[in-house]
């Protein structure tokens, strides 16, 4: 087959770089931990129906690869990740610059009041809402609240080259001329990359 033929996907082609593991596992962590918000898709626990929710980041495990969030132990997600627990992505994306990462991976959750109470936020009471009965009062101590740890399976991160200018110039340019513009960066994660990286960051 001809080298010369081009490929039908010159986006990912122009785009896809494999920069050191360490560099791009700085540069995704970074990412994550400065956007902060981000989409939790699981499979819905009554359906094959996937469904979509915004979540914040509450922490990070093993160098920053594998997340930590909030839920109430009681809710539908929590149920959703139980039942199906390797339907499970998070998603970032900053609109500003472009960039955006998608994280897949194996989700637990996590009741265990030590591990609650390591990444409790002052800000639950205002999700949770205090019941007043002196129990579920959205505090470290209330049973309702859970955490989420999503460990990564595969990672793809897409970090803008240029900024939000530059982008736009390079684009319209790249319009006219029929050619994909190269103004972003596109990382993939293995499975293998990241089972080497967690065994080397136990924290």
């Amino acid at each position: 087959m001809s080298s010369n033929i081009p490929s039908a996907d010159p986006y990912k082609e122009k785009s896809l770089e494999d920069p050191p593991l360490p560099q791009k596992i700085e540069d995704l962590v970074d990412f994550i931990s400065e956007t902060k918000f981000g989409m939790l898709t699981t499979k819905a626990s009554d359906s094959d129906l996937l469904t979509s929710r915004c979540m914040a980041l509450a922490g990070k495990e093993h160098g920053g690869i594998d997340l930590i969030f909030h839920t109430n132990l009681f809710s539908g997600k929590t149920l959703d990740l139980t039942l199906h627990p390797q339907e499970t992505n998070m998603s970032f994306l900053d609109p500003v610059s472009g960039s955006w990462a998608s994280i897949s991976g194996t989700a637990s959750i996590v009741a265990d009041p030590a591990v609650v109470k390591k990444y409790y936020s002052p800000t639950l009471p205002a999700w949770f809402g205090d019941l007043g009965d002196g129990v579920h009062d959205g505090g470290p101590n209330d049973p309702r609240i859970g955490v989420i740890k999503l460990q990564a399976t595969t990672v793809t991160h897409m970090a803008a080259r240029k900024g939000l200018l530059g982008r736009t110039v390079t684009t319209i340019k790249g319009a006219a001329q029929g050619d994909v513009p190269a103004i972003n960066s596109l990382r993939e994660f293995t499975k293998e990359e990241l089972e080497e990286w967690r065994r080397t960051h136990k924290a």
